[in-house]
């Protein structure tokens, strides 16, 4: 088995699912049917950033399509978006085409039973702390981060800064 530090190496792209990964496990329904999730700013910069830096990010859900969540991928300039896919194996094996790689190069976040099946497929699978306990033994790294609430910055950050791709912060302009 490959040490997780050394696997942050190969990665080349990055899936996510939403629902207890990109947001909290908390789900508020409206009157009018809208549900509305809450998301955490520090997972949306480091989502930009690793896309300006040219890694491939897939969001995957397998919840409906919420015009939500998709105005908050779109707004991060993300366009591999596959919300309200019941099969997240196809969805995946549709983002490996469309950007030529491989399983074992992306890092996947998943934190329940439908992420399962993807988790088992790619090189570097994690999940956020309060995942399901049927994830936890199937990973390779458990963030100390719960959904919602930082896990998307936590290994985005890993993988950025094991390749020195994370930025110098006393140059750049992040404004």
């Amino acid at each position: 088995m490959s040490n997780f530090k050394e696997d942050l190496m190969r990665v080349k792209a990055f899936a996510f699912d939403v629902d207890g990964v990109c947001t909290n496990a908390t789900i508020i329904c409206l009157a009018d049917g809208q549900q509305v999730r809450q998301s955490h700013t520090r997972d949306g910069f480091a989502l930009r950033f690793a896309h300006e830096q040219g890694y491939p990010i897939a969001i995957i859900s397998a919840g409906r399509n919420n015009e939500g969540v998709v105005k908050r991928f779109e707004n991060l300039g993300l366009t591999d978006l596959y919300i309200g896919s019941l099969e997240k194996n196809v969805a995946f094996d549709n983002f490996l085409g469309r950007h030529n790689l491989t399983a074992a190069e992306v890092l996947y976040m998943g934190d329940d039973v439908p992420d399962y099946p993807v988790l088992k497929r790619v090189g570097v699978p994690t999940c956020p702390a309060d995942a399901a306990n049927d994830i936890k033994p199937i990973v390779k790294y458990v963030s100390d981060y719960k959904g919602g609430e930082g896990c998307v910055r936590d290994v985005i950050e890993q993988v950025l800064k094991a390749q020195g791709r994370w930025a110098d912060f006393e140059t750049e302009n992040f404004l």
